[in-house]
């Protein structure tokens, strides 16, 4: 039997919706959430992502505000626009978009940003919060793994879960999440990497498989058990002559390998992918929501 696919695209359009009606209430009060995005230079993924959020914020009546500078700006100049904005009530969340040029100090500017307005969850402040178990703003991928599971009722709950890959980004903070003390967490968590010994071995133990490596269908049929729910973070691309653009998407598992062992399988693309936009618009209203009890 073939496993449920997890449509992320449809899931994230519900999450919209819900955050539709939660942003015209706001409205009655005054309140327009709004989120600002900073973009250094010209990298096109980079510009075709933040675009991507503007529009889903037109979408649902959130404020957009995109902010363009040239890739020789300064470190200075980029954390004066960053203080401006944390000093502008209107603005409930703020992103510097990844990545930025190699003379600027990454850490530097996002420790600039407000950990009020940290909607992206990169803050140290939200990090450290999050490991403390605290209300916090999430990292948007991570969370995003975690609300697919909680709609498709995958509790995670005493469940052995298994990830691959360990970065700030994805792996850390999925993690902190997972451990915690509260609902659609108290797993039991391993995190592979690059130098784990026996991965393939460690896979077969999951209950719940989570890859975000980066590495092509990495995961195999033989790494991961019977009735295991398999997880893709990643999103690839492969050289395809026989594609119009020279070139296919793939995640980091073999889906069509997995799907028929697997209970429950993301697609690349059309899985975790669409819910990081949706839990960053998330992360804004909820800012804004705090803004309106401040108020």
């Amino acid at each position: 039997m073939d496993a449920v696919v997890i449509d992320g695209k449809k899931v994230s359009e519900q999450i919209k919706a819900e955050l539709k009606v939660k942003v015209e209430s706001l409205k009655k009060e005054g309140i327009i959430p709004g989120l600002a995005a900073v973009l250094v230079g010209n990298n096109p993924a980079s510009e075709s992502y933040v675009n991507g959020k503007a529009r889903a914020c037109e979408k649902i009546g959130v404020y957009s505000e995109v902010i363009r500078r040239p890739a020789d700006i300064t470190q200075a100049e980029l954390e004066t626009i960053v203080r401006g904005l944390n000093q502008r009530p209107e603005i409930d969340g703020i992103l510097v978009q990844s990545p930025l040029p190699g003379h600027i100090d990454e850490l530097t500017v996002t420790l600039t940003i407000d950990p009020h307005k940290d909607v992206d969850g990169f803050h140290p402040h939200s990090v450290g919060m999050l490991l403390l178990g605290r209300p916090t703003f999430r990292s948007c991928t991570p969370y995003g793994v975690i609300e697919l599971m909680r709609r498709y009722n995958i509790d995670p709950s005493g469940k052995e879960v298994v990830i691959l890959g360990r970065s700030n980004i994805v792996g850390k903070p999925l993690a902190a999440m997972l451990i915690q003390k509260a609902a659609m967490a108290d797993a039991t968590v391993t995190v592979c990497h690059s130098r784990t010994k026996n991965m393939k071995e460690i896979c077969r133990r999951a209950d719940i498989l989570i890859a975000a490596m980066g590495r092509p269908e990495l995961v195999q049929a033989d790494m991961i058990k019977d009735g295991a729910v398999v997880i893709d973070v990643g999103i690839n691309r492969v050289e395809d002559p026989g594609r119009d653009k020279g070139y296919r998407l793939v995640g980091d598992v073999d889906y069509e390998a997995c799907r028929h062992k697997a209970t429950f399988i993301t697609p690349v693309p059309g899985g975790v992918g669409p819910m990081t936009i949706a839990m960053l618009l998330t992360n804004t209203v909820y800012s804004a929501e705090q803004r309106r009890l401040k108020a």
